[in-house]
């Protein structure tokens, strides 16, 4: 990517210093040249690594054209990933900068830099005479973030060493990789920043690729998880011309935050493996689609970035190779989550119905469950007076409430038995009771069966039922259970 750059710039060799020379492929980089060794690189790291008038860093290979939202966002993650310590770096002092996001204007602080160590680091890859090093060279976490000495007494045992041409392609990672930011939540009082690491198949693809879906507002450089930046990444590439051949397939997300031992740095604390398949991919996008896009909250320094934890959620589940409502409306774990879950019904009603589901009978359980709380809210709207409609929230809750009592198998068949003949009859379970028995039995997996009933309560829209009440004035027909209905 920044030798493509520097072509144009510099087109041909007798521009360059020392007659510098490269031959690129999908699969390697050849470098040549004449003269002292350090002088070529010194150049050549210097033409790739810059900083603007803003105090930004500027990564050539990135192109001319990226946006100022994307400048920002990528300096502030750098220097939050590659770039923390201040001994590889030399700042300017804090700065500010507005950002116009449609309607609203925002201040972004950032740490101004004047220069840093990407751009000082051919004296390092040379020995006292200007020559290219032959033995390895000690790298640190700036340069391979994670990369640190496991003890201080054993420096020589346990530090990181790799070869001069290692260190050179680990010196252009930062262009390569993708950086999200994470908001801040109850348990983490600061924003955390993920890098993205892409397996990278073709490199002349991937460059072409990498330029055409970097130039992000500022808000979508944001993330609700590990999983969510992972397929935010991989699943853009679905939309480029170029990337029709998929050039990655696959990501490391790393997590870098604060811990209580480390309070003055942020350090890796997570890595997670998300890898694009159709499915995985599909079901990410619809996400996408169908739950609330990053939106900023607030103006001026007192912003934030809004972001949909539950699709932060199911990102989390496709990347760990679990079904993407797994657990993801379990309001006794987590209960921020399961109020965004609930007011976010009608995402996760859409999220239900466009899905590819390889086991239809879940769905179907799904659908009878709505069908049960409808006409259970339909006899308490039947019975409320105006104004009483509190009743319906407070028998939602006291279902959540059951449901979360149940600890075995044989509590949660008692529950889901009564659930149903409170309801009276259900067409769906009567239609496909067959179907629905292993389910319905817990005969399959019990908490499988939980988490379905849980994401059918986080998606019905109980406003249906009142309307339903009111214009069509349905009854529920209070019959005597038969034996297909006690089964179930």
């Amino acid at each position: 990517m920044t030798l493509k750059q520097l072509e144009m710039r510099f087109p041909t060799v007798s521009q360059r210093p020392g007659q510098l020379h490269w031959n690129l492929s999908s699969h390697s980089i050849d470098l040549s040249w004449s003269g002292t060794d350090q002088d070529i690189l010194d150049w050549l790291l210097r033409q790739s690594f810059q900083v603007n008038q803003e105090g930004l860093i500027l990564l050539t290979g990135l192109g001319a054209t990226l946006s100022i939202d994307a400048q920002i966002a990528i300096h502030q993650s750098i220097t939050k990933t590659f770039l923390q310590h201040n001994k590889f770096y030399k700042s300017s002092g804090e700065k500010r900068l507005e950002l116009k996001i449609g309607e609203k204007t925002i201040s972004v602080r950032y740490k101004g830099l004047t220069s840093y160590a990407h751009r000082d680091f051919a004296q390092s890859l040379c020995d006292k005479q200007g020559q290219l090093l032959r033995q390895p060279i000690s790298i640190a976490g700036w340069l391979y973030p994670g990369a640190v000495m496991s003890h201080a007494a054993f420096d020589k045992q346990t530090k990181f060493e790799v070869t001069l041409e290692e260190a050179l392609v680990l010196l252009f990672a930062p262009i390569a990789c993708w950086y999200f930011m994470l908001p801040t939540d109850q348990d983490h009082k600061q924003i955390r920043y993920v890098l993205i690491v892409p397996e990278v198949c073709d490199l002349a693809a991937y460059a072409e690729y990498d330029w055409q879906i970097k130039n992000f507002s500022y808000e979508n450089f944001w993330a609700a998880s590990l999983g969510d930046a992972g397929f935010k990444f991989l699943s853009l590439q679905q939309t480029t011309k170029s990337a029709t051949n998929c050039c990655v397939r696959r990501c490391q997300s790393l997590l870098f935050g604060k811990t209580k031992w480390t309070s003055q740095q942020m350090v890796r604390t997570k890595a997670e493996i998300v890898e694009a398949t159709e499915e995985t991919i599909c079901l990410y996008q619809l996400s996408y689609e169908s739950f609330p896009k990053n939106s900023v909250r607030g103006h001026d320094e007192k912003f934030y970035i809004a972001v949909s934890e539950v699709r932060g959620k199911i990102a989390d589940n496709l990347a760990k190779s679990l079904l993407w409502w797994f657990d993801l409306a379990k309001g006794s774990r987590t209960r921020v989550l399961s109020g965004e879950v609930s007011s976010e019904e009608e995402a996760l009603l859409n999220m239900i119905e466009k899905a590819q589901w390889n086991n239809q009978p879940q769905k179907l359980f799904i659908k009878a469950c709505h069908e049960a709380l409808r006409r259970i809210y339909a006899k308490l709207y039947e019975q409320a007076s105006e104004g009483e409609y509190a009743r319906i929230e407070r028998r939602n809750i006291r279902i959540r409430s059951e449901v979360g009592r149940c600890k075995n198998a044989a509590a949660f068949r008692r529950f889901l038995s009564d659930f149903f003949a409170e309801a009276g009859q259900v067409p769906i379970l009567q239609d496909h009771w067959e179907e629905l028995l292993p389910i319905t039995t817990g005969e399959i997996d019990w908490q499988l069966t939980r988490d379905l009933l849980l994401l059918a309560l986080a998606s019905y829209k109980r406003s249906e039922t009142s309307k339903s009440t009111e214009d069509s004035k349905v009854k529920v027909l209070e019959t005597p259970q038969t034996d297909q209905e006690a089964t179930a």
